[in-house]
């Protein structure tokens, strides 16, 4: 397995859910948010970042600036606390309860992969990829969406398209849209085949929490 590390995106407003504490709401009887950490239990670190409650040992815990800054804010701050040399990382939302480490080694493995066609159809959205391959890969959904928040990156290239979009936003990256951010970088997209319950699978209402549980039965 790839070293990597893993920044869990734990923030939003979860308005479709009433503002409840979406990441921390049970699937399977166990919060989202620690289902994900689960997911990516052999990186280092794991870095949770949002108003999340207690996490579990060894998990390092951050906040967004300004708090509620959304995802691109939330990314660089987790990007902070992973040390200099990592040269991979996982970028995953907290409300993937369907996440699994085999989905994870399959996007570690996509981005590896010495023919960058070999995992998947490559789609640079910005900077074109180089002959090292992309400088991330992403999971389709069943429709075919990139799915940009369940994702494994090079560390270097996503902390400068970070660094650049800052700059141009004015020093700040509170309220930039990811779409802004991947594209400054080139994406490869990774089609899940395996079976079981689909890993990309992002829960935003009450209905997708109970169509995740009936999943974990």
């Amino acid at each position: 397995m790839t070293a990597y590390a893993a920044v869990v995106l734990a923030g939003g407003a979860a308005r479709r859910m009433g503002g409840r504490d979406k990441p921390g709401l049970p699937v399977g009887g166990r919060p989202m948010r620690e289902r994900v950490l689960a997911a990516v239990a052999d990186a280092a670190p794991r870095i949770l970042v949002g108003p999340a409650g207690p996490a579990p040992d060894g998990v390092l815990v951050t906040r967004e600036q300004p708090p509620g800054g959304g995802p691109v804010a939330a990314a660089a701050a987790g990007l902070a606390l992973v040390p200099a040399g990592t040269a991979t990382v996982a970028l995953l939302a907290a409300d993937l309860p369907l996440l699994t480490r085999d989905a994870v080694a399959a996007l570690l493995a996509a981005l590896n992969a010495d023919d960058p066609g070999s995992e998947g159809s490559a789609t640079p959205d910005g900077a074109g990829a180089d002959d090292a391959g992309p400088d991330g890969v992403c999971l389709l959904d069943d429709r075919g969406r990139r799915q940009s928040l369940c994702g494994v990156w090079r560390t270097g290239p996503l902390r400068a398209a970070l660094d650049r979009l800052a700059v141009r936003r004015g020093g700040t990256l509170g309220g930039a849209a990811v779409r802004e951010l991947l594209a400054e970088l080139a994406v490869r997209d990774l089609a899940w085949s395996s079976g079981g319950p689909p890993p990309w699978f992002d829960c935003d209402t009450d209905s997708d929490i109970r169509r995740a549980e009936e999943w974990t039965r």
